[in-house]
């Protein structure tokens, strides 16, 4: 990149928008970390499935390059998630403790940004425009499946089994993978974890929502499909302290 990038954060409105956004996802998700999928259009290079039409997405642009799509967050409603017949992430957790709170719930997925624009500010902006949504919508509680690529858990033990023993979401909050493909995550005592190596593992987007007070449900899912182990995220915006909100709402940021 030759200028500093100028965000812009919208919502998609047209199906150039949601093609910008699938051709961002099928550069991170299918070229980078080597996913796949029923409706993945390998020829037009675009990720995409059954529940695009059911969620809105938020869009990053770069307005020094003609509003280039450069990051991607995908949001689902409940009233959305009732016309698509599920939460996309109900195919791996069971998510009866949220669905029973009787709290409005968001579901993220599908969030990335485009290699030249990691480590930078452009997460700060997604964030902010997820804040704007949040609040203009009435959200109380947002989750969504994050990943660690691969698909060894015992590879992975040292951060999976830290998430577990440190972050482990409150009781009535804790989504459960399924039974089915249920994967622990307290593969190692606490007492055995190298805290400072099993952070590093851990991927930047899950360490983002932890510095916001955010928990993991019990039990991680492996994805043969995408080359993942996902877990699921809680973030409860009632639960935030003062010095979490202004982090997520931009606060402070540049």
């Amino acid at each position: 990149m030759t200028a500093a990038p100028r965000f812009h954060v919208d919502l998609a409105r047209t199906e150039a928008d949601i093609r910008a956004a699938q051709h961002l996802r099928y550069e991170v998700f299918v070229e980078e970390l080597g996913g796949d999928g029923p409706l993945v259009d390998h020829e037009a290079r675009l990720e995409r499935d059954r529940f695009d039409p059911f969620f809105e997405h938020l869009l990053l642009r770069d307005e020094t390059r003609g509003g280039r799509v450069v990051g991607v967050y995908r949001l689902l409603r409940q009233e959305a998630a009732a016309r698509a017949g599920q939460f996309y992430s109900e195919d791996e957790y069971d998510l009866a403790p949220l669905k029973a709170s009787g709290r409005p719930l968001l579901e993220l997925g599908r969030s990335c940004v485009a290699r030249d624009y990691r480590g930078g500010p452009g997460l700060y902006h997604l964030w902010q425009g997820l804040a704007r949504y949040v609040e203009a919508h009435g959200i109380e509680v947002l989750f969504g499946v994050a990943s660690f690529h691969g698909t060894d858990a015992q590879a992975l033990a040292q951060p999976l089994s830290l998430l577990h023993h440190r972050h482990l979401a409150p009781p009535e909050l804790r989504v459960r993978a399924r039974e089915a493909h249920f994967q622990p995550m307290d593969l190692i005592p606490e007492a055995e974890i190298d805290r400072v190596a099993a952070m590093r593992a851990v991927p930047a987007l899950i360490k983002a929502y932890l510095r916001l007070g955010g928990y993991v449900g019990e039990g991680a899912f492996v994805d043969h499909a995408f080359n993942t182990i996902d877990v699921c995220l809680i973030m409860d915006t009632e639960r935030l302290s003062d010095r979490h909100k202004a982090i997520y709402s931009g606060e402070g940021t540049r």
